[in-house]
């Protein structure tokens, strides 16, 4: 089915600004369960998305990778995480990171269910919307969950790898982090990412498909 830009907006809207500002209440839940109040001080372990939006990474960027397509690109304010504060800062990091992600699957699957509640509903004005919806959902949140595990600092996955490293290889990878963004721009536009990410979305997308039979 052929969108017009209205329509587009209308079914990815919700999605969008979920899975990115979800993700980042994530981390701030998680980084509070682990000692640190930083993020919830600041009001940012909250289900509100005003509290999190961006308005150029939360919407403008996804809208410009929307209508051009690609690789959905965007972020939320950062939730702030002081790593210090974490009762063992090395090893928690690793949960504080993966919560991003982790809300990422999670949010594909609830849109999984959605997208099945409305195949199995009447042909209604209500049932298609809900659909592309979820689809969108499901799409949305893959391509976020393996961006972000992408193992490079500042992503999550990068987090993860530094945590997950010997100490003296955790700090060297760690020098990394003021430099990711610039690095992954530049894969964004070679194609590399793409390359890379693509076939892990499409199987990410495949396995929710055929658990839920959609």
């Amino acid at each position: 089915m052929e969108l017009n830009v209205v329509q587009q907006i209308a079914i990815y809207a919700l999605p969008v600004v979920f899975a990115i500002t979800l993700h980042e209440a994530a981390h701030g839940y998680v980084a509070r369960y682990f000692g640190d109040n930083t993020a919830y001080m600041l009001g940012r372990v909250s289900l509100n998305p005003l509290r999190h939006i961006d308005p150029i990474g939360t919407i403008l960027l996804p809208l410009l990778t929307l209508f051009f397509g690609g690789i959905l690109f965007g972020w939320a304010k950062p939730v702030p995480v002081n790593f210090n504060q974490l009762r063992n800062p090395k090893k928690n990091m690793l949960w504080v990171a993966l919560a991003g992600p982790a809300s990422n699957l999670a949010m594909a699957l609830a849109w999984a269910l959605v997208m099945k509640i409305a195949n199995m509903m009447p042909d209604s004005a209500l049932s298609l919307p809900m659909a592309l919806m979820g689809r969108a959902g499901i799409t949305i949140n893959a391509m976020l969950m393996v961006l972000n595990l992408m193992p490079l600092p500042p992503l999550d996955g990068g987090r993860i790898a530094v945590s997950l490293l010997p100490n003296r290889l955790a700090y060297r990878y760690a020098m990394i982090e003021p430099y990711g963004i610039i690095l992954l721009v530049i894969l964004l536009f070679s194609g590399v990412l793409g390359s890379i990410m693509w076939p892990l979305i499409d199987a990410t997308m495949t396995l929710i498909s055929l658990l839920f039979g959609i």
